[in-house]
């Protein structure tokens, strides 16, 4: 007999709480094999599938589990919005489960870097009259008309697919608030010209005096179709958000990182010099789809103009993030900036996992306003390089 058949149940079960929360303790190291002075990665990831509480797996009565299976598996957790709240940070994270359907949970840490701990329950979140098949990658965006919004993606089956196809589905960008992140409201979702929306973050201060979001319009669930890159649009009410016009302000373009689609990331951080933009790109490859991590400052006082759009990426997936359900995909909907001007940067790895990147608001402002534009050709991306190597000859 194996030795999960011979242990007792009462084994058993001390065994997996000694293992959780050995996991829940664990210090996060630096990372010092990697740095590009820009972030600086850690060794471990902040939350994982086993960091998700035992309970919500197992059922724990001996007598209707006595060989205390995993009756509700967990299969991933990753891409989380995230804030500062009550002197901790929070993370509103996806969590998968075997069944393939996600949710969202809170976990909490003192130090933003390790010992992240969900809340005992799962976050309830009301349906509209059209339920949500499935809900993911929330942004959390404390606006300044006191509420905590929540926007997600939801998705449901397209309703007009033809019969036996079950993978054609309509992605739109659902709606909710609260005061307490405990008790949420729905509200309708967005209701805009596109057809589908995706990546849809709010913007934190009302822009001549309105709601103002940043949008991705979609033709299809996956692709982009004729979506230009990251919209701008402004609603006058967001009980009932409608956005009758989008304009493109970071748009895709061929052969560089965000050639097949891009997205809004984080909620922009407001620095001295611009709105601070974390975002992910999107590029075909022989071996699938590719995600990176690249930023953009835009305009304090107009922040639908894009100020400075340094060239590439700042990350990729590297080593074990490359492994996961969807490989070669780091992806952010979450960043917090901390009152010493640490920004803790919290990303998705393949689907998969969370990790957190720090780095500060001087050497983010440093790196956008300083590392030069895409050339969107090779002779002037070896002008740029030139220009460097002649700029160094004097430090060889």
């Amino acid at each position: 007999m194996g030795i999960m058949e011979e242990m007792s149940f009462d084994a058993r079960l001390a065994r997996i709480k000694s293992e959780y929360e050995t996991l829940i303790s664990r210090k996060n190291e630096v990372d010092e094999s990697w740095y590009n002075g820009i972030v600086q990665r850690y060794r471990y990831p902040v939350l994982t599938a086993a960091h998700t509480p035992y309970f919500w797996r197992y059922d724990l009565d001996p007598q209707a589990n006595p060989r205390l299976m995993e009756r509700m598996g967990i299969n991933a957790v990753f891409n989380v919005g995230a804030m500062a709240w009550n002197g901790k940070i929070l993370l509103a994270a996806r969590v998968e489960g075997y069944d393939r359907k996600s949710f969202f949970a809170i976990a909490e840490s003192e130090s933003g870097i390790d010992n992240f701990r969900f809340w005992d329950f799962p976050l309830v979140m009301p349906e509209t009259d059209d339920p949500d098949t499935n809900v993911y990658d929330m942004r959390l965006t404390a606006h300044e008309d006191g509420w905590i919004y929540g926007v997600f993606c939801t998705e449901r089956k397209d309703p007009n697919a033809p019969p036996g196809d079950l993978s054609s589905a309509v992605a739109q960008a659902g709606i909710a608030r609260t005061r307490d992140l405990l008790h949420w409201e729905r509200l309708p979702d967005l209701c805009t010209t596109s057809p589908q929306q995706r990546n849809v973050v709010l913007h934190p201060e009302f822009v001549a005096g309105k709601y103002a979001f940043y949008t991705r319009p979609m033709d299809e669930f996956i692709s982009v179709g004729g979506g230009g890159g990251i919209g701008w649009g402004l609603c006058n009410d967001i009980t009932h958000a409608v956005i009758e016009s989008e304009t493109i302000i970071d748009s895709r373009a061929y052969h560089t990182v965000k050639e097949a689609k891009n997205g809004a990331g984080a909620t922009p951080i407001k620095t001295p010099e611009g709105w601070l933009h974390i975002a992910h790109g999107v590029r075909n490859t022989a071996a699938g789809l590719r995600y990176v991590l690249y930023a953009f400052l835009c305009d304090l006082e107009h922040p639908e103009r894009v100020i400075y759009r340094p060239g590439g990426y700042f990350m990729a997936p590297v080593g074990e993030e490359r492994v996961g359900d969807v490989s070669n995909v780091l992806f952010c909907n979450g960043a917090v900036l901390r009152p010493n001007g640490d920004i803790f940067i919290y990303y998705g790895s393949s689907d998969t996992r969370t990790h957190v990147a720090t780095t500060t608001v001087d050497i983010m402002l440093d790196y956008v306003k300083n590392t030069p534009e895409d050339g969107l050709r090779s002779a002037v991306s070896v002008a740029q390089r030139v220009q460097l190597i002649q700029h160094n000859q004097k430090w060889l």
